[in-house]
């Protein structure tokens, strides 16, 4: 009867033990998020792998680097995430820290406004029912949109602070 009770308590707490790497593996952060637009891709890394990919919509122009305000591209280059807006008007959003000082500087040269509010975001209510099926176009002024579903899972994977990479 011991030695039963003992391996009950030794498998309960391997169980246990087991459960909570789970919980902390399922915990992970990612500290950078890379945008592929050409590939319209949004992948999470941390230290270099892949801990999740997405399928993404983008501005409506995505030939090219945005250069100013009302261009409907979406930005490329080096940025953070830098705030989060749980009541955005497409469902949750980040806010990338576009533009950079590149961009500043280039939309100077140019003597426009290089605007600004660019998002990873989900869906707005009136079309959160397509889901997956907005990606069949590139509908944003310049954002990169996932589903609700997704944007929910990003915004617990992804701190402020983390680096965001938009390539071409």
């Amino acid at each position: 009867m011991i030695k039963t009770a003992g391996r009950v308590l030794t498998m309960s707490v391997l169980c246990c033990a087991l459960l909570s790497a789970a919980a902390e593996q399922s915990k992970v952060q990612a500290d950078r998020v890379v945008i592929v637009k050409s590939e319209r891709t949004l992948t999470l890394q941390r230290g270099g792998k892949v801990l999740k990919r997405y399928k993404v919509a983008l501005g409506t122009n995505t030939v090219g680097p945005k250069t100013r305000q009302g261009d409907g591209k979406t930005p490329e280059g080096l940025y953070t995430i830098d705030s989060r807006n749980l009541h955005s008007q497409f469902h949750r959003s980040l806010h990338v820290s576009y533009p950079n000082a590149a961009d500043r500087t280039r939309a100077a040269r140019l003597k426009v406004s290089p605007g600004g509010d660019i998002m990873i975001h989900g869906l707005p209510p009136a079309y959160a029912y397509l889901g997956p099926l907005h990606r069949q176009s590139d509908w944003t002024l310049g954002c990169i949109a996932v589903t609700d579903a997704e944007i929910d899972e990003i915004w617990e994977l992804v701190p402020n602070g983390t680096v965001v990479e938009i390539k071409p």
